[in-house]
């Protein structure tokens, strides 16, 4: 257990380092690297490279937004092994629904229980 929350903490920790090495040597915008990181996890999740860093890594690798895109991935091949090319549409939606749910209703309690401050 201990080792491989040590394999997490790299592996999370090596992801966002990265994201930090555009910010600071790079004209990208936290948006940009955003999108390049879903999208760079929908591409390797589709190939089958991303499983194996979620079976090395574990939480370090599903919880920064390369795995959010790894799970849109994920969701898509099952979803077209089941449905067929209606997958396609159907398959982000239901395999990430429970992940975007939480995220919204947190920012809503955020929302509610603190207060906005003028900059």
């Amino acid at each position: 257990m201990l080792l491989l929350c040590i394999k997490a903490f790299f592996v999370g920790g090596a992801i966002c380092v990265i994201g930090q090495l555009l910010i600071d040597f790079t004209k990208m915008t936290p948006a940009r690297i955003l999108v390049t990181f879903v999208c760079l996890g929908v591409i390797l999740g589709g190939l089958g490279v991303y499983d194996k860093l979620v079976d090395f890594a574990g939480a370090g690798a599903t919880i920064p937004l390369t795995g959010f895109g790894n799970a849109l991935a994920t969701g898509v091949k099952e979803s077209v092994q089941e449905q067929g090319f209606m997958g396609v549409l159907t398959g982000p939606f239901t395999a990430m629904a429970g992940g975007v749910t939480v995220a919204v209703l947190c920012g809503l309690v955020t929302a509610l229980v603190t207060k906005p401050k003028d900059k």
